[in-house]
């Protein structure tokens, strides 16, 4: 199973007012785990970027001026998301954007028509933890995900947390990645599994006399004898 763990910077907001993608970031899933494999280009919107914006995610018209034009790796992104399920943050959002992008390209579809499904994790968070903040930092906070990188937005830094966030949040299985100052360089096979809510109880194994000797013995050479065990015994 495939899936893309997706994320966009832009100039702004609305679309409606001409506001361009400047940014795409993406990771790709390949049976819940990160594959490695990402997307990412920095895009020349051939407009300005609000001052507003580049408060949140630190890009400037600077930083994209010689960056290539949506047009011109348009191809490169449908492969990349061809026919598979696109997870994104508040979807709605990023997939306003792409299809806005994605319009303005003679014989292009949009995002629905490529993706086969679109996920908004956002809408799941909503659903998990009703009235409470459900923003990618909260879910970082309340699922222990290290986003200590993420001072500024940034669209591969944010697809591969919420990659991790995604995974925790709907399977309770994550791939560690113990080194913060290389997001994304996960270890193969190491994961968090929760037990089946049905699964049969645990047997617990009591000791035996000569281990419950054994353990008065500890507590009169450390002093304690008579004293109540710190531990069931």
């Amino acid at each position: 199973m495939r899936q893309i763990v997706l994320d966009t910077e832009t100039t702004g907001m609305p679309v409606a007012e001409g506001h361009r993608i400047i940014e795409i970031g993406a990771v790709e899933l390949i049976n819940r785990r990160p594959t490695g494999v990402t997307f990412h280009h920095y895009l020349n919107p051939e407009r300005l970027i609000d001052a507003g914006a580049t408060a949140v995610h630190g890009i400037t018209d600077d930083d994209v001026r010689d960056q290539p034009r949506f047009a011109d790796i348009v191809d490169e992104f449908t492969a990349f998301i061809e026919g598979v399920e696109v997870i994104a943050h508040n979807a709605a959002f990023d997939v306003e954007f792409l299809d806005a992008e994605l319009a303005r390209i003679p014989g292009t579809r949009p995002m629905a028509e490529i993706a086969a499904q679109i996920t908004d994790s956002l809408a799941i968070a909503r659903v998990k933890h009703p009235g409470q903040r459900n923003s990618l930092d909260a879910l970082c906070r309340r699922y222990d995900i290290d986003n200590s990188a993420r001072t500024k937005h940034g669209a591969l830094l944010d697809a591969e947390i919420l990659a991790d966030v995604y995974l925790v949040m709907t399977g309770g299985q994550r791939v560690l990645a113990f080194d913060s100052s290389q997001h994304g360089a996960h270890l193969p096979g190491a994961e968090i599994r929760r037990l089946p809510p049905r699964s049969h109880r645990l047997m617990v194994i009591g000791p035996d006399e000569s281990a419950r000797a054994a353990h008065e013995e500890w507590l009169k050479r450390l002093g304690k004898e008579g004293q109540p065990a710190a531990w069931p015994v």
